[in-house]
C-alpha cells in the first residue's frame, strides 16, 4: 500500500473519538480545541497586526496547509481584509515529492480564494535539487541542506517584494524542539537566538521575519486536524529527508518522547524561558548586514550562502 492510500485508509479512523494525552474528544470537539490553541498564540505573541500583509509559506504539506486555512480563519474570524493574505510555494525541483503537493495546493488555494505564487528555484539558481544532489554529495553536502538555504533565501525575497510585513511557516512544536537539539549540539547560539514563535533577533528592512501559529502544536495533533477535515495531502516525508542531521535528531526526540511524555514540550518551554537572555548576548555579538556582492540580497558575509552554492554547483 503506498503512502497515500495508507492515509486514505488512516482517515477515516479519526471519524471516531481522538485521543490526547488529556483525554477523548470527538472530531468536531478536537477542531475547536486545535484552532483555539491556534489563535491563543497568535494574541499572546502578537505574531502580526490587522493591518500588516502577510504571507504564508505553503508547500501543500499538512503543516503549511493547516497554519494557511487557519490564518485565513482568523482574518475572517476578526474581520482583517483578505487581501492583505497571500501564499507563496517553492518548487525545489523534487519530482517525486513537490509536484503532486503542488498540485493539491493550488486546488486548495484555489477553493479558499488565496493568491499563490509559485517560485521556481531553477529559474532563480539555473539548477534545482534534483539535478544537482550527485554533485551536492560529491562537494560534502547534503541535498536538505542546500534545500533550506535556498528555500529561505526564495521565500524572504519574495514575500518581502510582495510587501509581506511577516512570513508565516508552519513549523509545529515538534520541529521547534529538534531545531533547539541541534543547535545546542552544535554550540551554534546565533542561530539558537533566531527560534521562538516570531523568529529572527531584530527587525531588518531586507528581512521579513518568519511567524510560526503552529509553535505549541505537536506534529500528531496537526496531523489528526488535516485528516478530521479531510483534506488530500501528502504527508510523506521527502525522499531527501533521510539523509539530514535532523532526521536523526527527530528519532532520537520521537524514541525519548515514546519513552518519556511530555519531552518534547519540555524542551521548548524551558528554551522560551532562557529566550531573551540568549537573544541579548546575541544581539551583542551581531555583525552589519551586508549585501551580496552577486545578488545584492541581505548577507553575513560579502557574498550569501545562496549564491555561494549556486557557485559550487555550476562553476
Amino acid at each position: 500500500m503506498g503512502c497515500n492510500e495508507n492515509n486514505k485508509e488512516c482517515t477515516n479512523n479519526y471519524n471516531k473519538k481522538i485521543v490526547l494525552q488529556h483525554g477523548k474528544l470527538t472530531p468536531q470537539e478536537f477542531l475547536q480545541y486545535f484552532e483555539t490553541k491556534v489563535f491563543k498564540t497568535i494574541k499572546k505573541y502578537k505574531l502580526f497586526e490587522r493591518n500588516e500583509k502577510i504571507c504564508v509559506a505553503a508547500s501543500g504539506g499538512k503543516d503549511s496547509t493547516a497554519v494557511l486555512h487557519l490564518t485565513k480563519r482568523y482574518y475572517e474570524r476578526y474581520n482583517i481584509p483578505l487581501e492583505n493574505l497571500f501564499a507563496i510555494a517553492i518548487d525545489e525541483g523534487i519530482e517525486r515529492h513537490r509536484n503532486e503537493s503542488l498540485k493539491n495546493l493550488k486546488q486548495f488555494c484555489k477553493a479558499e480564494n488565496i493568491k499563490l505564487i509559485i517560485v521556481n528555484v531553477k529559474d532563480n539558481f539555473k539548477t534545482n535539487i534534483d539535478e544537482s544532489a550527485e554533485k551536492i554529495r560529491k562537494i560534502g553536502r547534503k541535498p536538505c541542506m542546500v534545500c533550506g538555504i535556498w528555500r529561505r533565501y526564495l521565500l524572504n525575497k519574495y514575500a518581502r517584494e510582495n510587501g509581506a510585513k511577516k512570513l508565516i511557516t508552519g513549523h509545529n512544536l515538534d520541529d521547534e524542539a529538534q531545531a533547539i537539539m541541534m543547535n545546542q549540539f552544535k554550540a551554534n547560539v546565533s542561530l539558537t537566538a533566531s527560534l521562538g514563535p516570531i523568529s529572527g533577533k531584530k527587525d531588518h528592512k531586507m528581512f521579513v521575519r518568519r511567524i510560526k501559529p503552529l509553535y505549541f502544536c505537536t506534529n500528531d495533533e496537526v496531523e489528526i486536524y488535516c485528516k478530521v477535515k479531510g483534506w488530500e495531502l501528502d504527508f510523506c516525508d521527502c525522499l531527501y529527508s533521510q539523509e539530514g542531521y535532523r532526521s536523526q535528531i527527530k528519532q532520537m526526540l520521537n524514541e525519548f518522547e515514546e519513552k518519556y511524555p511530555g519531552t518534547k514540550h519540555g524542551i521548548v518551554k524551558s528554551f522560551l524561558e532562557i529566550l531573551p537572555l540568549i537573544k541579548e548576548k546575541a544581539n551583542q555579538d551581531i555583525g552589519k548586514i551586508k549585501e551580496c556582492e552577486i545578488c545584492k540580497e541581505p548577507a553575513n558575509k560579502n557574498v550569501c550562502n545562496a549564491c555561494k552554492l549556486q557557485k559550487e554547483l555550476l562553476g
